[in-house]
Protein backbone atom coordinates (compact mmCIF):
# COMPACT_ATOMS: atom_id res chain seq x y z
CA UNK A 1 0.00 0.00 0.00
CA UNK A 2 1.34 3.14 -1.13
CA UNK A 3 1.71 6.83 1.13
CA UNK A 4 -0.56 8.46 -0.76
CA UNK A 5 -4.21 9.22 0.30
CA UNK A 6 -6.97 6.79 -0.98
CA UNK A 7 -9.12 10.36 -1.77
CA UNK A 8 -5.90 11.55 -3.80
CA UNK A 9 -5.88 7.97 -6.16
CA UNK A 10 -10.08 8.55 -6.71
CA UNK A 11 -9.39 12.28 -7.29
CA UNK A 12 -6.18 13.25 -8.72
CA UNK A 13 -5.78 16.87 -8.62
CA UNK A 14 -2.76 18.39 -10.23
CA UNK A 15 -2.19 21.64 -9.06
CA UNK A 16 -0.13 23.05 -11.88
CA UNK A 17 -3.65 22.57 -13.74
CA UNK A 18 -5.62 24.58 -10.98
CA UNK A 19 -7.40 27.59 -12.47
CA UNK A 20 -6.46 30.42 -10.67
CA UNK A 21 -8.52 34.13 -11.35
CA UNK A 22 -6.34 36.84 -12.13
CA UNK A 23 -7.05 40.34 -11.58
CA UNK A 24 -7.48 40.90 -15.05
CA UNK A 25 -10.25 38.35 -15.02
CA UNK A 26 -12.12 39.42 -11.74
CA UNK A 27 -12.30 42.93 -13.61
CA UNK A 28 -13.86 41.79 -16.50
CA UNK A 29 -16.01 40.02 -14.65
CA UNK A 30 -16.56 42.99 -12.56
CA UNK A 31 -17.47 45.28 -15.15
CA UNK A 32 -19.45 43.09 -17.03
CA UNK A 33 -21.61 42.12 -14.37
CA UNK A 34 -21.79 46.12 -13.54
CA UNK A 35 -22.92 47.05 -17.51
CA UNK A 36 -25.66 44.28 -17.21
CA UNK A 37 -27.28 45.80 -13.91
CA UNK A 38 -27.02 49.37 -15.53
CA UNK A 39 -28.69 47.74 -18.64
CA UNK A 40 -31.15 46.27 -16.46
CA UNK A 41 -32.08 49.59 -14.45
CA UNK A 42 -31.99 51.77 -17.14
CA UNK A 43 -34.91 49.58 -18.76
CA UNK A 44 -37.42 50.03 -15.87
CA UNK A 45 -36.21 53.74 -16.07
CA UNK A 46 -37.38 53.71 -19.39
CA UNK A 47 -40.55 52.16 -18.65
CA UNK A 48 -41.37 54.50 -15.64
CA UNK A 49 -41.04 57.47 -18.49
CA UNK A 50 -43.39 55.71 -20.58
CA UNK A 51 -46.13 55.67 -17.64
CA UNK A 52 -45.02 59.53 -17.57
CA UNK A 53 -45.09 60.21 -21.44
CA UNK A 54 -48.34 58.22 -21.37
CA UNK A 55 -50.36 60.69 -19.08
CA UNK A 56 -49.63 63.32 -21.40
CA UNK A 57 -51.47 61.72 -24.57
CA UNK A 58 -54.75 62.09 -25.26
CA UNK A 59 -56.44 60.68 -28.00
CA UNK A 60 -60.58 60.05 -28.59
CA UNK A 61 -61.25 56.18 -27.87
CA UNK A 62 -65.18 56.53 -28.91
CA UNK A 63 -68.31 58.54 -29.40
CA UNK A 64 -71.13 58.38 -26.04
CA UNK A 65 -73.40 57.10 -28.57
CA UNK A 66 -71.04 54.09 -30.06
CA UNK A 67 -71.07 52.11 -27.22
CA UNK A 68 -74.86 50.58 -25.37
CA UNK A 69 -75.10 50.23 -21.67
CA UNK A 70 -72.80 47.08 -20.51
CA UNK A 71 -70.99 47.42 -23.84
CA UNK A 72 -67.42 47.16 -24.14
CA UNK A 73 -65.11 48.77 -26.52
CA UNK A 74 -61.76 47.74 -27.43
CA UNK A 75 -58.82 50.31 -28.57
CA UNK A 76 -55.38 51.11 -27.69
CA UNK A 77 -53.79 53.18 -25.23
CA UNK A 78 -51.02 54.72 -24.54
CA UNK A 79 -49.52 53.22 -27.66
CA UNK A 80 -50.38 51.03 -30.64
CA UNK A 81 -49.21 48.06 -28.18
CA UNK A 82 -51.36 48.30 -25.63
CA UNK A 83 -54.85 46.59 -25.92
CA UNK A 84 -57.06 48.84 -23.72
CA UNK A 85 -60.74 48.22 -22.73
CA UNK A 86 -64.04 50.79 -22.37
CA UNK A 87 -66.66 49.35 -20.64
CA UNK A 88 -69.96 51.94 -20.27
CA UNK A 89 -71.59 51.08 -16.95
CA UNK A 90 -74.20 52.68 -16.45
CA UNK A 91 -76.10 55.61 -18.69
CA UNK A 92 -73.22 58.46 -17.78
CA UNK A 93 -70.93 56.06 -16.54
CA UNK A 94 -67.46 54.57 -18.00
CA UNK A 95 -64.31 53.03 -16.95
CA UNK A 96 -61.71 52.26 -19.28
CA UNK A 97 -58.42 49.75 -18.17
CA UNK A 98 -55.73 48.25 -19.52
CA UNK A 99 -56.31 45.19 -21.46
CA UNK A 100 -53.92 42.79 -19.86
CA UNK A 101 -54.31 40.34 -16.60
CA UNK A 102 -51.52 41.75 -13.80
CA UNK A 103 -51.29 37.71 -13.68
CA UNK A 104 -49.34 36.55 -17.10
CA UNK A 105 -50.52 39.64 -19.34
CA UNK A 106 -53.59 37.17 -20.83
CA UNK A 107 -55.88 39.07 -22.51
CA UNK A 108 -59.29 40.16 -19.85
CA UNK A 109 -62.84 40.63 -21.06
CA UNK A 110 -66.10 42.23 -19.73
CA UNK A 111 -68.73 40.01 -18.46
CA UNK A 112 -71.97 41.94 -18.50
CA UNK A 113 -73.85 39.06 -16.83
CA UNK A 114 -71.37 39.02 -14.23
CA UNK A 115 -70.27 42.39 -14.19
CA UNK A 116 -66.93 41.40 -13.85
CA UNK A 117 -63.69 41.70 -15.82
CA UNK A 118 -62.60 38.20 -16.68
CA UNK A 119 -59.27 36.35 -17.08
CA UNK A 120 -59.92 33.13 -18.92
CA UNK A 121 -56.58 32.28 -18.74
CA UNK A 122 -56.56 31.41 -15.00
CA UNK A 123 -59.36 31.83 -13.41
CA UNK A 124 -58.99 35.52 -12.70
CA UNK A 125 -61.71 37.96 -12.15
CA UNK A 126 -61.74 41.72 -11.32
CA UNK A 127 -64.20 44.28 -9.53
CA UNK A 128 -65.57 46.42 -12.96
CA UNK A 129 -65.98 49.57 -11.29
CA UNK A 130 -62.76 49.79 -9.41
CA UNK A 131 -60.17 47.33 -11.65
CA UNK A 132 -59.33 45.36 -8.14
CA UNK A 133 -58.75 41.58 -7.76
CA UNK A 134 -62.18 39.86 -6.77
CA UNK A 135 -60.53 36.08 -7.24
CA UNK A 136 -57.91 34.05 -8.96
CA UNK A 137 -54.23 34.24 -9.27
CA UNK A 138 -53.96 38.44 -9.93
CA UNK A 139 -51.51 39.97 -7.69
CA UNK A 140 -52.60 43.60 -8.11
CA UNK A 141 -55.80 45.50 -9.80
CA UNK A 142 -55.84 46.02 -12.97
CA UNK A 143 -54.48 49.43 -14.43
CA UNK A 144 -56.98 51.97 -14.83
CA UNK A 145 -56.90 54.45 -18.01
CA UNK A 146 -58.30 58.20 -16.52
CA UNK A 147 -61.08 59.20 -19.32
CA UNK A 148 -61.93 62.49 -20.05
CA UNK A 149 -65.68 63.26 -21.77
CA UNK A 150 -66.75 66.55 -23.52
CA UNK A 151 -69.12 67.09 -26.19
CA UNK A 152 -70.17 63.56 -26.89
CA UNK A 153 -66.50 62.09 -27.42
CA UNK A 154 -64.73 59.72 -24.69
CA UNK A 155 -61.11 60.75 -24.85
CA UNK A 156 -58.87 58.40 -23.19
CA UNK A 157 -55.82 61.01 -21.09
CA UNK A 158 -53.52 58.51 -18.70
CA UNK A 159 -53.19 55.49 -17.02
CA UNK A 160 -53.27 54.88 -12.96
CA UNK A 161 -51.44 51.95 -11.55
CA UNK A 162 -49.08 50.53 -14.04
Amino acid sequence: MSGTPKWREDFPIRWEADNYVTRREFTKFLVLVSGATFVGNGYFVLQGRREVEAERIRIEVARVEEVPVGGVKLFRYPSANDPAILIRLAENEWVAYMQRCTHLSCPVHYSAKSGRIECPCHNGAFEARTGRVLEGPPPRPLPRIVLYIAEGRIYAQGVQGS
